[in-house]
């Protein structure tokens, strides 16, 4: 059973309704017919005006579609390839080998984990230097075999540990986004749910970064943001309006490339769906970045960033 938000009551309530119904088809078919239009059309009204808050709860729904799942159902022929050759594997980052459309690409993405076993496993989508040098480690491998790289950003964040800490967390973010910067292959880069911080920014610096339209890509979470300035979570909802973290207000300063868009009711309603929709999408960009010289697409992917702040 989908986990129903607040400003989703109207919805429920219908769904409680035709559970009901549904029991005896044949004597409530038209019934059923005309709640079922009635619900379409909630779903269209509540979705198309949702505001920053309700997009951070979307974003961080337990049954969005995580990297795990696109993976599976976007890619064919899949290679999970582990570790970073130095340290350890991180499970937090996920990366490996597929095919899309006939054609070979890297990919490496977050993955937060669907149950409590798994988020433990994956450390909740919180990557530590090994997996920031294990995509590294994938990048290098992309671009000595001319394949591009596909990555899927789904973390609140980088983990903030101390063994983290001690082994340069923050060494190793800055040295992913510098190869990110300087590969000589067509890169693509996806915020799937949450897109925070520095931890999001090591594997989003790419030529081109799209954005689930309900997820959501900020320096800080807006709990974090409103313990900083008012010194009260509750301020919560008030920090994620202000930070100006939805995938249209992203577009808008020109941080992300394009809005990938979410059936009504969320990607978490039509996982599949969503997944054919961004699959299509990826393909279309590989084969659009592979038209352009490397050198050109190196130096126009410099440009983009050197030049960002300028459009905030």
């Amino acid at each position: 059973m989908i986990k129903y938000f607040e400003f989703e009551n109207q919805i429920e309530k219908i769904e409680t309704i035709l559970i009901q119904l549904k029991k005896n088809i044949e004597l409530n078919f038209d019934k059923i017919k005309k709640l079922e239009e009635e619900k379409k059309k909630l779903y269209k009204k509540i979705y198309s005006n949702l505001d920053p808050w309700q997009k951070v709860q979307i974003s961080r729904h337990g049954e969005r579609p995580h990297t795990l799942d696109y993976i599976k159902n976007i890619f064919n022929d899949i290679i999970f390839l582990h570790g970073d050759k130095k340290y350890a594997d991180d499970n937090a980052i996920l990366g490996g080998l597929a095919k899309i459309a006939g054609s070979s690409v890297i990919f490496v993405g977050t993955e937060k984990g669907n149950t409590m076993e798994t988020r433990i496993k994956h450390n909740f989508g919180m990557a530590k230097p090994e997996g920031y040098r294990k995509v590294q480690r994938l990048l290098k491998l992309a671009e000595k075999f001319k394949l591009p790289l596909i990555s899927f950003v789904d973390t609140a964040g980088a983990f903030p540990g101390k063994d983290a800490e001690e082994r340069g967390q923050s060494e190793s973010i800055a040295s992913s986004i510098l190869k990110f910067l300087t590969v000589k292959i067509p890169t693509i880069s996806i915020i799937i749910g949450e897109g925070g911080s520095g931890g999001a920014i090591g594997i989003a610096t790419s030529d081109k970064v799209l954005m689930l339209e309900h997820s959501i890509y900020s320096v800080i979470s807006p709990e974090g943001c409103a313990s900083i300035l008012w010194r009260n979570t509750e301020f919560s909802q008030e920090a994620a309006k202000t930070l100006k973290l939805t995938s249209a207000d992203c577009k808008n300063f020109q941080i992300i490339d394009d809005i990938i868009p979410e059936p009504y009711g969320g990607a978490h309603r039509h996982p599949l769906k969503q997944a054919d929709i961004l699959k299509e999408k990826i393909i279309t960009l590989v084969n659009e970045l592979k038209q352009i010289k490397i050198k050109e697409l190196v130096q126009t992917r410099k440009e983009k960033y050197l030049n960002i702040t300028s459009n905030i």
